[in-house]
């Protein structure tokens, strides 16, 4: 048998077969094939790291939104507990202010109360010297008309 261009036989051309493409075709078709295949690849992976990068930055928008919603709680929450803490102080001082007031009132009421009392006892001391007055006095006119009538005329 002859050799042909490559040191094989002519009759394993005969073995490939009617429309087999010849080895040198094959290798272009299998490395344009393996190059679309490389390609695809490629355009799958550009377009995998693409999505990658939008949902990094999806997931960071969500992130930052939601950090910015539990800001806005966490300030007002803040906020609250500033105005309560002011008018906790606030009351504290008002409460002291009136604790003080009553006191003056309550020393005023009994100063008040020892008046009343000190007056009552004058009072009762009046109707005592005017019990007493009128005794004397009844002893005195009843003296008086005993010596009037005793007396010689």
């Amino acid at each position: 048998p002859a050799l042909g261009s490559r040191g094989t036989s002519s009759s394993s051309r005969s073995r490939r077969g009617p429309g087999a493409p010849s080895p040198q075709r094959a290798a272009i078709m299998l490395s344009r094939l393996l190059k679309e295949h490389q390609a695809k690849q490629n355009e799958r992976k550009e377009l995998q790291e693409k999505r990658r990068r939008e949902a990094i930055t999806a997931a960071t928008c969500l992130t930052e939104a939601l950090v910015d919603h539990l800001n806005v709680g966490v300030a007002q929450a803040y906020m609250n507990q500033r105005k309560l803490d002011h008018e906790v102080k606030t009351l504290q001082v008002q409460a002291a202010q009136f604790a003080k007031q009553t006191g003056q009132w309550i020393g005023m009421v009994e100063n008040f109360n020892q008046a009343l009392k000190e007056i009552g006892d004058v009072e009762n001391w009046a109707r005592s010297i005017e019990l007493d007055m009128r005794t004397i006095a009844t002893a005195l006119e009843y003296v008086y008309k005993g010596q009037l009538q005793s007396a010689p005329s």
